[in-house]
C-alpha cells in the first residue's frame, strides 16, 4: 500500500488548518465561503465505503466537528456537506457554510463565480479563528 500524499489540485487550491485524528484539515481558498475540506489521511482512498468502519465512524465525527466550527463562526443558514470526488479523485469532504445571500445560493458552489482569494491579513484571521474554533 502506498503512503498518504495530499492530491496536487487540493494542495493548491487551500491552506491547512489542522489535523485531526483521521483528517486533515483545510480551508478553501475561495473567500467567498466559509468552507473546509477534509481529506482522510489514508492513502488510495477514492469513496467514503472505501475507509474501513472504524475510519468511517471518526470521519464522521470529524465532519461534524468542522460543521459545528463553522455554525458557531459564521450562524450560516445551512451546512452543506459532500464528497463529490468527480474531478479530484482523492477522498475529501467540503463542509461549506451556506447563506440566503452568499453569491450561489440556494445552488451549489462549485462552477457558479471564480474563486475569489483571500487578501493576506483575511486569510491569517481566517485560519486564526478556524483553529481556535476547532480546538
Amino acid at each position: 500500500m502506498s503512503e498518504f500524499e495530499l492530491h496536487q489540485t487540493l494542495a493548491a487550491d487551500t491552506v491547512e488548518v489542522t489535523r485531526f485524528e483521521l483528517c486533515h484539515v483545510l480551508l478553501s481558498k475561495d473567500s467567498r465561503y466559509p468552507w473546509l475540506i477534509l481529506v482522510p489521511a489514508r492513502a488510495d482512498m477514492r469513496d467514503m465505503h472505501d475507509l474501513d468502519p472504524a475510519d468511517q465512524a471518526v470521519l464522521m465525527t470529524e465532519i461534524d466537528r468542522a460543521s459545528r466550527a463553522l455554525l458557531g463562526l459564521h450562524a450560516p443558514d445551512k451546512i452543506n456537506v459532500a464528497a463529490l470526488g468527480n474531478m479530484v479523485p482523492q477522498l475529501h469532504i467540503h463542509v461549506v457554510a451556506r447563506f440566503h445571500s452568499d453569491d450561489a445560493w440556494p445552488g451549489p458552489i462549485w462552477g457558479a463565480h471564480p474563486p475569489r482569494p483571500y487578501a493576506a491579513e483575511a486569510l491569517e484571521k481566517t485560519l486564526a479563528s478556524v483553529r481556535k474554533a476547532l480546538s
